[in-house]
């Protein structure tokens, strides 16, 4: 059939805008993601570059990225490379060998107050303290670096040690690592009593499966949509090639959330309360 001049040129338009419809859709840069938890220790710079390693953070689609290190060069490296991406944060660790001892090491404290004079950080962490040992000198201290220059602490503890360090500072920060390994029930009861504390999702899975949120942990993202940050967790170095696959795989699941409450868990609470230590 022989359409006229003018339905001819609307077919073809039409038809023309589709294609360029698709072809947006299908190139469109995915949803942004806040990573909260991502180690570039010395064993991870050694297999993969700065370079390489920013580009990785690049195609996952992040905003921004909160990198501690043991040692502390390796955020500073990253930071250098990609001022406008990497969050620094100061891990007490100068090697791996002190996740267990630093709490019992004095100069750890020597070692924090002078990268705290010579650089910038959002946060001090991510640190591992457990129950009682919160209450130790060395961690004591660390709560009034954090007060005193007005850092976040980054804490990979349980309930108990999270309670002592507000019990230290009322006023303190707390990104609590890992949400504590801790039921979805703990944690909404820890939410509910400290307003200065916030939950990242790192190195977890049983908050969704198959990119369906689990109940319980739906109903503490819905109650508590401001507190909840994801994160990767690059704690050896094979995990940074799985960064980008974990940002697709929180794309999933946050797709199963209203969409308010999934953005402000993918990225806008990370970067509300942290992306004033981004360069633009």
């Amino acid at each position: 059939m022989n359409l006229p001049t003018s339905l001819r040129f609307l077919r073809n338009g039409l038809f023309a805008l589709s294609v360029a419809f698709a072809a947006t859709v299908a190139t469109a840069a995915p949803s942004p993601i806040f990573d909260a938890h991502l180690h570039y220790s010395h064993d991870a710079w050694e297999q993969l570059p700065p370079k390489a390693a920013i580009a990785i953070l690049r195609k996952a689609g992040l905003v921004a990225a909160m990198v501690s290190s043991s040692s502390d060069d390796g955020t500073q490296k990253l930071y250098k490379e990609a001022p406008d991406l990497v969050i620094p944060v100061l891990r007490p660790y100068r090697t791996r060998g002190e996740l267990s001892t630093w709490v019992n090491d004095p100069s750890i404290i020597t070692h924090l107050e002078a990268r705290l004079k010579a650089n910038k950080y959002a946060a001090l962490g991510e640190y591992h303290v457990y129950g009682a040992d919160a209450d130790l000198p060395v961690m004591r201290r660390v709560v009034e670096l954090a007060r005193d220059n007005k850092l976040y602490l980054h804490s990979h503890s349980d309930a108990d040690a999270i309670e002592r360090q507000f019990k230290q500072d009322p006023q303190a920060r707390i990104l609590w690592a890992h949400s504590g390994f801790d039921a979805p029930e703990k944690v909404r009861e820890m939410l509910r009593k400290y307003k200065n504390l916030w939950c990242d999702l790192a190195f977890r899975s049983d908050h969704a499966q198959s990119g369906k949120v689990e109940p319980g942990w739906r109903a503490a993202f819905l109650e508590f949509p401001d507190r909840f940050m994801v994160g990767s967790d690059t704690f050896t170095p094979e995990r940074w090639h799985f960064v980008v696959e974990h940002a697709n795989w929180s794309r999933q699941w946050l797709a199963d959330l209203p969409k308010d409450v999934a953005e402000r868990i993918a990225y806008k609470n990370g970067v509300t309360l942290f992306s004033g230590m981004v360069k633009r």
